[in-house]
């Protein structure tokens, strides 16, 4: 296979503290992140050097989630709730207090927020009534990521007690599947775009891809080093790029499950410490990283063109 091409065009810097948020705005030439000193700030891919702060919370902030048919963007606080922050006035519009848990992850589908918690928890919220409808206890250990396949209306939902709960959206959250695989914490999910696949990364640092009409496991990757900390698919669905604390980036080929690309500090002055999350930007295809290093890295990812 021809070499993937990587090119680094931007190092962001801005935050004071450990970089935890990421997520791209309902506009994606913007994209948002959140840090350890408690600040969450838009950045514009066309100008990626201007960052603007537009909430400042007393401590870390280690989810953002956007709603884009309302142009909100949440934040998930730790020990406080969540803040919700209008996008065209970039002020807090409402909040609301429903855990003193660490929120680790937000997903918005509908009138809908649902709120994974510290304490194995999942709250939904009715964005229009800003209430809360339900608490879902899912586990005695830590909600840490989520993922929705929208056509299927599955919910999956990563935790630190090693294993991914499925649940139906059409059906009032009832489970669906019970995965077990990883020997600990799962950190990192994401369903492909055609929904065909369920990938997982966990602390145990392997990859998994599920089958996603049975849940049945079809392939296991030892990944990376150290904690595999998130995932993204590009666009086309044929690329899924993965993030580890052992301060590497990694390309996979979806089609294969083979390893095309390392990104690191050696070969690509990249990150200095943990990569804590990465999404590939829906707005011009580049990747984007963040990190315990206090930077925000844009990749430019060329793809070898088969002829």
């Amino acid at each position: 296979m021809l070499k993937i091409q990587v090119n680094k065009s931007h190092t962001l810097t801005g935050h004071n503290d450990c970089i935890y948020a990421l997520t791209e705005g309902p506009d994606p030439r913007f994209f948002y992140t959140g840090a350890g000193d408690g600040m969450v700030v838009e950045w514009d891919l066309d100008h990626p050097k201007d960052g603007k702060l537009i909430a400042k919370l007393p401590h870390s902030v280690y989810a953002l989630e956007v709603d884009s048919q309302r142009n909100l963007l949440l934040i998930g606080h730790n020990f406080e709730g969540i803040h919700v922050i209008d996008l065209q006035e970039n002020k807090e519009i409402w909040s609301l207090k429903m855990t003193d848990q660490a929120i680790f992850d937000i997903k918005v589908i509908g009138d809908k927020a649902l709120v994974g918690t510290g304490d194995g928890v999942l709250i939904v919220v009715d964005l229009p009534s800003q209430s809360i409808q339900k608490h879902i206890k899912l586990s005695s250990k830590s909600i840490r990521v989520m993922d929705i396949a929208l056509e299927k209306m599955h919910l999956a939902i990563g935790l630190s007690d090693h294993s991914i709960k499925v649940l139906d959206l059409n059906q009032d959250f009832q489970p669906i599947a019970n995965l077990i695989g990883h020997s600990n914490s799962v950190f990192a999910l994401a369903y492909s775009p055609d929904e065909q696949v369920l990938v997982s990364g966990s602390r145990d640092a392997h990859l998994k891809f599920w089958d996603s009409a049975s849940y049945e496991l079809s392939e296991d990757i030892v990944a990376h080093m150290y904690a595999i900390n998130y995932i993204s698919f590009k666009e086309n669905g044929k690329l899924l790029v993965s993030c580890s604390m052992d301060k590497s980036i990694k390309v996979w080929d979806i089609e294969s499950r083979k390893l095309l690309k390392v990104i690191d500090k050696a070969r690509n002055a990249g990150h200095g410490t943990s990569i804590n999350k990465v999404v590939w930007s829906s707005y011009n295809q580049d990747v984007i990283s963040v990190s315990d290093d206090r930077t925000i890295s844009i990749w430019n990812i060329i793809e070898p063109q088969h002829i």
